[in-house]
């Protein structure tokens, strides 16, 4: 299986990356980011691209490929909800109506969040921008589109986030995160079992598209 893989540097991503170098049914990953991973790897590729409303300039490193794991987003915090939009909305789907149209066999997994709005009529803006990118991406043909809804991700092997609010509350509740992992599983995982849950619904689907913590649990 060839992966490429959106937003290789952030906390998700690099659990995903993980998995993906580990698990020997995953031949090659793309990673795609304005930023390199800072890993050396025979499977992994890297493809620096600094517009992401604009792929034409790198289409022809984006086809033949079987997965996209797309783990780029950014927190809403403090942000207005057109810069929001733009990044999480307007990126996605510039990347994925070139992948449909490029690997059309393609199963294409996004992260999304749980309390994502799907009527996409919510108040909370986050939701609501989410919900809109979700229903998008589902009306593309891909083969198969999943949603990935984490609540509370747990990082191991040394993962760390980039964004520092995101590290200081991991710094004080995380001792109990692996506690609360087994406490409510529904609402809590980690970033091993998120990446292996991802590579699991590309080799072999899933029975729902939308996925919350306690099925990436169980599928992991």
């Amino acid at each position: 299986m060839n992966v490429i893989l959106f937003g290789a540097t952030g906390m998700v991503g690099q659990g995903v990356l993980r998995e993906c170098l580990l698990d020997p049914d995953v031949q090659s990953i793309l990673a795609v980011g304005r930023n390199g991973t800072g890993q050396s790897h025979p499977k992994l590729r890297e493809l620096l691209h600094g517009d992401f409303l604009d792929f034409s300039a790198v289409e022809s490193e984006l086809s033949g490929f079987d997965a996209c794991f797309f783990c780029l987003g950014v927190s809403s915090v403090g942000m207005k909800e057109e810069n929001y939009r733009r990044v999480t909305y307007d990126f996605t789907m510039a990347a994925a109506r070139v992948l449909v149209r490029l690997n059309p066999g393609m199963t294409f997994v996004y992260v999304s969040g749980t309390g994502t709005d799907s009527s996409e009529s919510s108040r909370t803006m986050w939701a609501r921008v989410k919900g809109q990118t979700e229903n998008a991406l589902l009306r593309l043909p891909f083969k198969a589109v999943y949603m990935f809804r984490p609540g509370a991700i747990v990082p191991l092997h040394g993962i760390r986030s980039k964004t520092t609010m995101v590290r200081i509350s991991y710094a004080v509740v995380g001792p109990l995160l692996p506690l609360l992992r087994a406490m409510f599983p529904r609402y809590v995982t980690d970033t091993e079992r998120l990446g292996r849950a991802m590579i699991v619904v590309a080799k072999r689907s899933a029975a729902k598209q939308v996925l919350e913590s306690s099925d990436i649990n169980e599928l992991s």
